[in-house]
């Protein structure tokens, strides 16, 4: 059986986003094509990939998360700049303490994908995505499934497109011929 182009394959699986974004779950689809994006820029799924990214995905999600918690909790006791100094030190500590994992836990050391969880919890959180608006427990549900998604779609596309035709280019320098 032939195999179709990679085009109509990676199509395919972007129109099966559009339901994902309908209410009343209102998921974030974006969040799958982060995810999918970044499964192909750490190489393409393969198995060693697909497993740091879902390992680390989640992780940056979560610490989003704690850290949104954390200025809840701020702002119902703090004002003014005492509270942007609590914010500041919310941010460094939940921020460096993810970081931090990485070295701690070899399973964990792709820190782009701790980055593209956090990106997207913030995302769905503050674009009021989920299945509650706004609600920073759904937000973090919502997040982790969606990016969950994105590398399976990655190997989806692999699996059942034709191999992409690509033409090296050499560098020659900024006036490089086309």
């Amino acid at each position: 059986m032939k195999k179709l182009p990679a085009e109509v394959v990676a199509s395919l699986l972007a129109v099966t986003t559009i339901p994902i974004a309908m209410l009343p779950l209102h998921l974030p689809p974006w969040a799958i094509f982060i995810s999918w994006a970044a499964t192909f820029a750490m190489g393409g799924p393969t198995l060693a990939n697909l497993k740091r990214i879902w390992a680390t995905l989640p992780v940056g999600a979560c610490f989003a998360c704690l850290i949104v918690l954390g200025f809840k909790q701020a702002s119902a006791q703090l004002s003014g700049n005492t509270l942007v100094a609590a914010e500041m030190v919310i941010l460094f500590a939940g921020n460096g303490s993810m970081m931090a994992l990485a070295r701690v836990f070899p399973a964990l050391n792709f820190i782009p994908g701790m980055f593209f969880g956090f990106a997207t919890y913030f995302a769905t959180l503050f674009g009021g995505f989920g299945p509650v608006a706004q609600d920073p427990l759904a937000a973090l549900g919502a997040a982790i499934a969606m990016n969950a998604l994105g590398p399976v779609y990655a190997w989806v596309k692999e699996r059942c497109s034709a191999p992409e035709v690509t033409h090296q280019r050499h560098w020659k320098g900024w006036k490089a011929e086309v």
